[in-house]
């Protein structure tokens, strides 16, 4: 039985090819590809690539300068932030949510909009497999040949699985019995009528989006189209801690806000979404919003005395 495309990558002795991440004893990353004959500089000195090749993934190399370096492959995570950039990348702990509450499984029919660099796509087709399918449309032709290289980069040849077609999704479209939807651009609300036409019912959409006004417009948009379930929006955010002996505390600096998420389940064809029930803030909707279920403002309501309570829901 053949490997999947680009394990034999991450297991085994370097070789001519492999993507090394050396880190130094200050705990900084240097990452280069193993060519025989060549040599890795730094200010702390050189050493022979020769001295990597065929060696374990784990071991330690000393430049000229007497300074040991530990030799391992990059994980994704590392690799998609070390990438050559084209449009900024999809962050690791939001592709992660994304592959968790996209639920991505193994053989999904995936369509994403958006690739830019082409991180998400990487972390997308290693979920799915190569029994799986992933149509990627983006606008930008430049940032499609980015995208293209560094995802070839971590498998090591084309993915067989992987689809890349520039262009805008709601204008090219042709995927049917779609499982799930990603949509990492400016104004994924735009594409909503035509996504929800290839999903199948119960599949999953997900938009990642980075501002506020962002956020409002594609939950609305979600709500309006009338054929999703309540969207869910959310955000995730990362802080280390610094552990020394008893010098147990929250590191500093922490990874904060990179952008918010959606998800939205698609409905049967023909079935309108149960009313939710929801007590906006005042003035969320303007002054003529009557409320779920025919419930008035607080500015229509008789006001409270001692003797009569408001009710509520």
């Amino acid at each position: 039985m053949s490997e999947p495309t680009g394990a034999a990558r991450r297991r085994g002795p370097f070789k001519v090819g492999d993507q090394v991440q050396l880190t130094d004893p200050k705990g900084r990353h240097h990452t280069f590809t193993l060519e025989a004959g060549k040599n890795f500089h730094t200010h702390k000195g050189s050493f022979p690539h020769d001295e990597l090749i065929g060696a374990p993934e784990g071991s330690v190399v000393r430049t000229t300068g007497n300074v040991a370096y530990l030799a391992l492959r990059p994980l994704l995570p590392d690799y998609v932030l070390s990438m050559p950039r084209g449009a900024a990348v999809v962050y690791p702990k939001d592709a992660g949510q994304i592959l968790a509450f996209a639920d991505i499984f193994p053989g999904a029919r995936v369509v994403e909009a958006g690739v830019g660099s082409g991180a998400l796509s990487t972390f997308l087709l290693r979920a799915i497999g190569e029994q799986g399918m992933l149509h990627s449309y983006e606008r930008r032709e430049d940032f499609a040949e980015i995208a293209q290289q560094n995802v070839e980069r971590y498998f090591g040849s084309p993915h067989p699985a992987w689809q890349l077609t520039v262009g805008d999704l709601q204008d090219n479209l042709s995927d049917t019995e779609v499982d799930r939807v990603v949509l990492d651009m400016l104004a994924p609300w735009e594409c909503l009528e035509a996504v929800s036409k290839a999903l199948v019912p119960g599949g999953i959409l997900c938009a990642y989006v980075a501002t506020t006004t962002q956020l409002s417009r594609t939950v609305e948009s979600l709500r309006e189209i009338g054929c999703f379930a309540e969207p869910q929006p959310w955000e995730s955010m990362i802080r280390n801690w610094h552990v020394e002996g008893l010098a147990v505390r929250p590191d500093h600096r922490m990874i904060g806000h990179t952008g918010f998420l959606v998800t939205a389940r698609r409905l049967a064809d023909g079935v309108e979404p149960p009313m939710r029930r929801r007590r906006p803030s005042k003035g969320a909707y303007g002054d003529d919003y009557d409320g779920p279920g025919g419930r008035k403002t607080s500015a229509d309501r008789a006001p409270a005395t001692e003797d009569s309570a408001e009710v509520r829901d």
